[in-house]
């Protein structure tokens, strides 16, 4: 199956490994993933605790089901990461920091789980080729701000600049390599609702699939923005009700219908469940 025919991920929460009190919360929160955080979001002295604290947790919630950030591969628990992850059922997907390789991805092999790639430097965008075709990716995903760290940027408009082209090298090579659409990166002000909306209504329109959320409050506004409004839904039903009395390309509304439009309105009505 095309990676491109997977369910869409509208939106991915992040829970920190060291807060084995949210996770729970985090689930019931109704993200389309749920990512434990082994890697930023935990202080170095508690990196192992936050294995535990998820062992425990799945123990205890056997029908659990949560992605991991692992610790990135010039970690010294990058390794033990990769074990944890192979070693869990409830871990359904691992999320790799730091990519600059293929190899740092097949490493992932022995998890025999998708692996979600995050570009977050100048040599993980010059490798994104080579990522993307690697064995295990799902679908790709970058962070805005370490690669901004990385890039040197300062300016706020340059900066987005940069951003859009290194969206739309994920959106390239994620086509390319027929994966998922990829995932848009976090929007860091919590308070800023409206911004985010904004932010989740260009990562639609640039066909990536949703966003990376640090908040719970962010959820409801990026599912809104991804939902299809009631006439597109309406829309899509009609065109391929048409189609099955049509032949080849026919006119609808005025507008000419071919296989990349009712293409458009099958991903409409999948959206739409």
């Amino acid at each position: 199956m095309s990676g491109r025919n997977l369910p869409s991920v509208i939106t991915a929460l992040f829970v920190p490994g060291s807060r084995p009190d949210r996770f729970s919360k985090a689930l019931a929160y109704g993200a389309d993933r749920v990512i434990v955080d082994f890697e930023d979001a935990v202080e170095e002295s508690l990196k192992q605790q936050a294995r535990h604290n998820l062992a425990a947790f799945l123990r205890s919630h056997p029908q659990a089901q949560v992605m991991v950030r692992i610790n990135a591969p010039d970690h010294c628990e990058h390794a033990a990461d990769i074990d944890f992850c192979a070693a869990h059922p409830g871990v359904i997907g691992v999320i790799l920091p730091k990519a600059e390789s293929d190899a740092q991805v097949e490493a992932l092999l022995r998890c025999s789980k998708p692996v979600w790639p995050l570009i977050e430097s100048a040599r993980g965008l010059l490798a994104l080729q080579s990522i993307a075709m690697a064995k295990g990716v799902e679908r790709l995903s970058f962070g805005g701000l370490d690669l901004a760290l990385d890039l040197g940027m300062k300016g706020a408009e340059e900066s987005a600049t940069i951003m859009d082209q290194a969206r739309f090298q994920l959106l390239l090579h994620s086509v390319s390599a027929g994966l998922a659409p990829p995932i848009d990166t976090v929007f860091a002000n919590i308070s800023d609702l409206h911004g985010l909306s904004l932010a989740a209504h260009r990562a639609r329109g640039m066909g990536f699939d949703g966003l990376l959320c640090i908040h719970p409050v962010q959820l409801t506004v990026v599912a809104t923005v991804y939902a299809p409004a009631a006439r597109e839904v309406e829309w899509a039903r009609n065109v391929l009700a048409a189609a099955e009395k049509e032949g080849g390309a026919f006119r609808f509304d005025g507008q000419m219908v071919d296989a990349p439009v009712l293409q458009r309105a099958r991903q409409v009505l999948a959206h739409a469940n």
